[in-house]
Parts: C-alpha cells; sequence; structure tokens
C-alpha cells in the first residue's frame, strides 16, 4: 500500500488510524466489510421501466414471496408444527417475543392470531420487559419467540430464563441456529435474502406463513372453544344488514 501511494508505511498506518481504524489490518476488514455491505446498497439499479414490462421489483417481492412459502412447505417437519399448536392450544398463558422489525411485528400478529380463539397472549415489546415475563412462566405456559438470524442475545436469554422455570418455548427462527437449539420445539426454515436492498426479507413471507400454520394448528385443538369465540367475534363485527360476501374475521 505504501509502496503504490508512494508514502512510507508509518504514513499507511497514521492515516488508518486517523479514520478510525486500530491499524492496517483493522482497516483491511472494514474496507471488506464496507465493500460487501455497500455494493447492495450503493448500486442504483435500473432507472425506470419500460412501457409494457413490469417493475423491476415485481419478481423481487412476489417471485421471493412465492419461494418463500415453498420453502416452507420443503423444510418445515409437520411433526414438529404439531407439537407448537398442541403447546399452544393447552396453555393457560403465551407469551410472545422478537425484537426488531420483522420480529417484533411478527409477535404482536400472533397476538392478533391467537386471542380469537379464546386463547390469552401477551406481547412482550422490548428485552427488559421480556425476561421479567419470561421469569413468571410456570410449565403450564408458551413462550413464543421469533428471530430471523436465531443469534440475537436478548432472545436467547429470555428463552433460558423461560426453559429454567419449565415454560414450553417455541421458537419461530433460522435452523441450526443458538435459539432453535434452545427452545423445547423451533419451527425452523432457512430463506436466502435477494440482493435488492429496497425490497422486504423474504424470510418475513416465511415467518408469517409458519405462524399461520401453527395458529390453525392451534385451533383445530381446540375446536368447538375455538369455533364458539370465532362466532362471537363475527356476530359483533358483522353489519346489521350483511351483503352476500365473506368478509375477513377482524383482519
Amino acid at each position: 500500500m505504501a509502496l503504490r501511494a508512494g508514502v512510507s508505511q508509518p504514513t499507511v498506518t497514521r492515516f488508518c488510524r486517523s479514520v478510525g481504524c486500530d491499524g492496517v489490518r483493522d482497516f483491511k476488514l472494514q474496507l471488506a466489510r464496507s465493500l460487501a455491505v455497500g455494493e447492495a446498497f450503493l448500486d442504483p439499479g435500473p432507472v425506470g421501466t419500460p412501457a409494457g414490462e413490469l417493475p423491476p421489483f415485481w419478481s423481487s417481492v412476489l417471485g421471493e414471496a412465492h419461494v418463500a412459502i415453498r420453502e416452507v412447505e420443503r423444510q418445515l417437519v409437520p411433526e414438529d408444527l404439531m407439537r407448537a399448536a398442541e403447546a399452544l392450544a393447552s396453555s393457560q398463558r403465551i407469551a410472545s417475543f422478537g425484537v426488531g422489525g420483522s420480529s417484533a411485528s411478527l409477535a404482536q400478529e400472533a397476538q392478533v392470531r391467537l386471542f380469537r380463539y379464546g386463547l390469552p397472549v401477551e406481547v412482550c415489546r422490548e428485552p427488559y420487559m421480556a425476561r421479567m415475563i419470561a421469569a413468571t412462566l410456570t410449565p403450564d405456559d408458551a413462550f413464543l419467540v421469533f428471530s430471523a438470524t436465531g443469534g440475537t442475545p436478548e432472545v436467547i436469554e429470555a428463552m433460558g430464563i423461560a426453559n429454567r422455570y419449565g415454560a414450553r418455548t417455541i421458537a419461530i427462527t433460522r435452523p441450526g441456529s443458538m435459539l432453535a437449539k434452545t427452545a423445547s420445539v423451533s419451527l425452523t426454515v432457512r430463506i436466502g435474502e435477494y440482493p435488492d436492498a429496497l425490497t422486504p426479507s423474504a424470510s418475513r413471507f416465511a415467518f408469517l406463513a409458519i405462524l399461520d400454520l401453527v395458529a390453525a394448528g392451534a385451533g383445530y385443538r381446540l375446536g368447538p372453544r375455538a369455533r364458539e369465540s370465532l362466532r362471537r367475534i363475527k356476530f359483533n363485527l358483522v353489519r346489521s344488514v350483511p351483503d352476500e360476501s365473506l368478509e375477513p374475521l377482524g383482519d
């Protein structure tokens, strides 16, 4: 580097430190990381869409959603899914938890999906509260956790606390991750991300599909209890003079 720049080696070292690196080795690591991450975000991609053609993001959003659903079908173990559904359906109390954008949203969605069956569900909205709630769980309760990476320390710590007190722990996450190994039941799928920085993460579609499957499994396990709860909700949402179309149940 010094030879190509026409300076001395100490000058190279001083430059690296002047931009916040510990030295030349750290500078090389940071530069490699910046190139690996920055390429996807600095590439402007196609500008505009020719007449009669689909926009460039069409396949990266819808196509990756299709791929994610197919990967769930291929990778998810039905026996594990039914074990998770049984655990949720027979729990006296359910807590759902996720850190970050999509995982936190999925934890909220779990509450929306499960309360309709008459199941008591609470959402842990931040790690400190998750640790406190996990510490109050019992063997009659369930702890449902979402994580795209399965390596977030706060999530793994909360799961460990719930395990310590005998709760039924369920993870929807990446296979082989620390979270998957920590949970009593792991529902896992590995989704490769599409190299388009402006589109949503494809794993979100996969995890949402898994949540819908496990929620439906819990509903079928509950049977009449779930149907009666859904009937009450529908009765109080329907219009005074309903039309012939079947509306979503509170979605």
